[in-house]
């Protein structure tokens, strides 16, 4: 099973995200996360670095500059999305990515607060 590290950047971004109210609150994340085609495409205009802050996890032992390398996506490149969040909380808790688990639950709390869902 891979291990991941949280991705800092990523939640510092995801916190600016916020901040700056680029978010949806009800997506069907299903439908709207980015495919591979949709990641090239923003790779064709955008840097690794700039890749990487749309991932909350970093995969242990992989490249930098491969899609290998960043898991737990939460926006669509454009806005964070609720969903995405709740998605990374619940796939990081089910393969015990602890780490990952908690950094996504804790901005899906500070959109929360912000959006003012109780």
């Amino acid at each position: 099973m891979a291990e991941y590290d949280v991705n800092d950047a990523a939640v510092e971004k995801a916190r600016e995200l916020i901040a700056a109210r680029q978010y949806v609150l009800d997506s069907d994340w299903g439908v709207v996360q980015p495919n591979a085609q949709t990641g090239n495409d923003f790779l064709e205009r955008h840097s690794w670095d700039d890749y990487a802050k749309w991932h909350l996890g970093l995969t242990v032992g992989a490249n930098d500059e491969t899609k290998a390398r960043y898991a737990f996506v939460y926006g669509d490149f454009r806005r964070l999305h609720r969903t995405a969040l709740i998605a990374c909380v619940y796939r990081a808790s089910e393969w015990r990515h602890k780490k990952v688990e908690l950094a996504a639950h804790d901005l899906l709390q500070a959109l929360d607060r912000a959006a003012g869902i109780r």
